[in-house]
């Protein structure tokens, strides 16, 4: 039993450890019951502490009565869930309380006239947001956002720019029954929003994106702002040209000559757009897709975190899998040659960066992911800090280390904790716009890296950032 709930740890999006049964707080763990059902499933393990080790419950009885009563009682509609009294070989009970992913979506906890839904992000049930709500409603109707029929039909809209760019990827005509075949148009000859996002005349105020050029590596001054909508495939190749406007060369010298490197490899910028377009949820409207290009990086910001719930920086890139929120959108952009069905297009973010020559570990892509966003961060190939300073040194700083520093989570902590040594916690959820409980793990990840150490107590003490790097 030790072993499992050792290997269920860093399962976070699918577990969660209660220590005992909290019988009038009970809104503690029945979050995490309608989160579970509301996403993938998951399971309770009562009996058992923060760090995984088994604790045991007084009277498991009793509590698998009162777990089921509550869930019954307060979870609208009943979710199906298996209670399961586990004995440990030194004789202590656990309780695990498992809910597979519904199928009636969204599951709300319902209390003094209050009806919330909650959803998993990482290992945090919270709140549905009203996009994420209406997600749920389609989930329950085995529906996505982008099959959806609108009121335009084939007379209000026309498709050339899709019909151009198909028969150029693949050399093939394009013919007005592709687009009932690529579920862009119902049999009843009404677009659906699959079908609107690809039409000339796109009129979705949310299909929009916008570009800008930072002066600095910070928010600061605008080299050059633009603002673009339309269709996916003008985004697309708006965002591209603007990229390209920037993306400065570099050169290496060589023995008998001198190589040129471009800040950014176009494809990796490619597939990063492609990613942002796919996979963005439509439904957070007022939102729209970001590229943000400084001295040091190019970052891509799209509405909608992971679809499964995890935060991406908690997870190993090989083992992401290919589920969509858009479907159609994927398909439509797989059969224009644009992407790979298999869902391999941050790993690709990846290989295609490394190509650049040049190119070194420090540089890798990053990636984060929220509740309600994704980060695309390429570092600029060509980018050096002050030569003369050994800290600032790419190569020597610990913060600029792909083999210690996995995610940009990580990154943004080492900084601020250097900026302010002082810093709270809270401060440091303030400032990264992410949860206590992330931030905790994450300090702990740096802590066991020998990155950082609390020097004194929590209210009265400081982070000291080490400048040692220890390679594998």
């Amino acid at each position: 039993m030790e072993k499992i709930l050792k290997r269920l740890i860093g399962e976070n999006t699918t577990c969660d450890f209660k220590e005992f049964l909290e019988r009038k707080q009970y809104k503690s763990w029945l979050k995490s019951v309608s989160a579970f059902a509301n996403g993938i499933g998951g399971s309770l393990f009562f009996g058992v502490n923060d760090d995984g080790e088994v604790v045991g419950l007084k009277d498991a009885k009793s509590d698998t009565e009162f777990i089921s009563d509550k869930i019954k009682n307060i979870i609208d509609p009943i979710p199906d869930f298996e209670l399961k009294s586990i004995q440990t070989e030194n004789g202590k009970t656990v309780l695990e309380l498992h809910i597979p992913s519904g199928s009636m979506t969204p599951y709300y906890f319902v209390n003094s006239g209050s009806r919330i839904a909650f959803i998993r992000i990482g290992d945090e049930s919270v709140i549905a947001s009203s996009g994420q709500l209406s997600s749920l409603v389609l989930k329950s109707r085995n529906v996505t956002y982008d099959s959806l029929p609108t009121e335009y039909t084939l007379k209000d809209m026309t498709f050339e720019k899709l019909a151009k760019t198909y028969e150029k990827q693949t050399n093939l005509s394009f013919k007005e029954k592709l687009l009932r075949s690529f579920s862009l148009v119902t049999d009843k000859g009404f677009l659906t929003n699959a079908g609107v996002l690809f039409a000339d005349q796109c009129p979705f105020r949310h299909s929009s994106l916008y570009c800008t050029r930072w002066s600095g590596i910070h928010k600061d001054d605008a080299k050059d702002s633009r603002e673009y909508q339309g269709n996916l495939l003008t985004l697309l190749n708006a965002g591209e040209q603007f990229v390209d406007l920037h993306n400065l060369k570099g050169w290496i010298k060589l023995s008998n000559r001198r190589l040129n490197t471009p800040d950014y490899s176009s494809r990796a910028v490619f597939e990063a757009l492609v990613n942002a377009f796919i996979h963005r949820d439509y439904s957070e409207l007022g939102s729209e897709v970001h590229i943000d290009i400084y001295d040091d990086r190019l970052v891509i910001y799209s509405p909608g975190g992971m679809f499964d719930g995890s935060l991406i920086q908690d997870r190993n890139l090989d083992d992401v899998s290919s589920k969509r929120r858009n479907p159609i959108l994927a398909d439509v952009f797989s059969q224009l040659n644009f992407m790979e069905k298999r869902g391999s297009g941050l790993r690709k973010i990846c290989n295609e960066s490394a190509k650049l020559p040049g190119f070194s570990r420090a540089k890798e892509p990053r990636f984060r992911s929220q509740a309600t966003s994704f980060y695309t961060e390429l570092l600029n190939n060509n980018y050096k800090k002050h030569i003369n300073d050994p800290v600032n040194d790419p190569v020597n700083d610990p913060v600029n280390d792909p083999v210690r520093l996995q995610n940009l989570l990580q990154l943004d902590l080492i900084t601020l904790l250097k900026e302010d040594p002082t810093i709270t916690r809270p401060e440091l959820c303030e400032r990264l716009n992410v949860s206590l409980a992330t931030i905790r793990r994450a300090l702990a990840q740096l802590k066991n890296l020998k990155l950082i150490e609390r020097v004194g107590s929590d209210k009265s003490g400081h982070w000291n950032v080490s400048n040692i790097i220890e390679k594998n």
